[in-house]
C-alpha cells in the first residue's frame, strides 16, 4: 500500500495538521494584570463592553455572552478598590455571570425561552454603577499629564 503516492491527500492533510498545532502553540495568552492600574482598566473595559452588551441585547437572534474575563482574574486583587465598589462590582458581575448560564442554556438548546429570564436592564444599574466608580478610582489616582506635546503635531 502506498500511503504517499500519487493522488494521496497527505500533502494536503500534513501541512494544514502542521499550521493547526503550530496556531495552537504559538498561541498568546493574555498576560494578567498586574498593577492597580492594570487591573481597573481592565474591569472598566468589560463594564464598558457589557453595558453596550445591554443596549444591543435582544430576545430575538443570537445573544452574545457578556464579558468576566477581567473578573475572573481579577476578582480577587480588588482589595484596594472602596468596599462598596467591590460589593457593586461583584453583584454586576454575579448577575452577569447568571445571564451568561441562561444564554448557555439556550444555546444548548437551541431556543429563546430561556432567553426570557435574562433581564438585560436588570445588569444596568450595576454595571452603571461599577463604571462610574471605576472611573472615579480612574480620575483619582491616574491624573492625566497635561505638560509636555501631544502627538507628532503637538496639538
Amino acid at each position: 500500500m502506498d500511503l504517499f503516492g500519487e493522488g494521496s491527500n497527505w500533502a494536503i492533510i500534513i501541512p494544514i495538521i502542521i499550521l493547526i498545532v503550530l496556531s495552537i502553540v504559538m498561541r498568546r495568552r493574555r498576560p494578567a494584570e498586574k498593577t492597580e492600574s492594570e487591573i481597573v482598566g481592565s474591569l472598566f473595559y468589560d463594564v464598558s463592553e457589557n453595558l453596550r452588551l445591554t443596549e444591543k441585547f435582544s430576545y430575538g437572534g443570537r445573544p452574545k455572552k457578556f464579558r468576566t474575563d477581567s473578573w475572573k482574574r481579577n476578582s480577587e486583587k480588588i482589595g484596594f478598590l472602596d468596599q462598596s465598589l467591590q460589593n457593586t462590582l461583584s453583584r454586576a458581575f454575579t448577575l452577569v455571570e447568571d445571564s451568561n448560564q441562561q444564554i448557555d442554556a439556550a444555546k444548548k438548546q437551541r431556543t429563546n425561552i430561556y432567553l426570557t429570564g435574562v433581564d438585560a436592564h436588570k445588569l444596568e444599574g450595576p454595571l452603571t454603577k461599577s463604571k462610574e466608580g471605576l472611573e472615579e478610582w480612574i480620575r483619582a489616582n491616574m491624573p492625566l499629564e497635561t505638560t509636555g506635546r501631544r502627538g507628532c503635531m503637538g496639538g
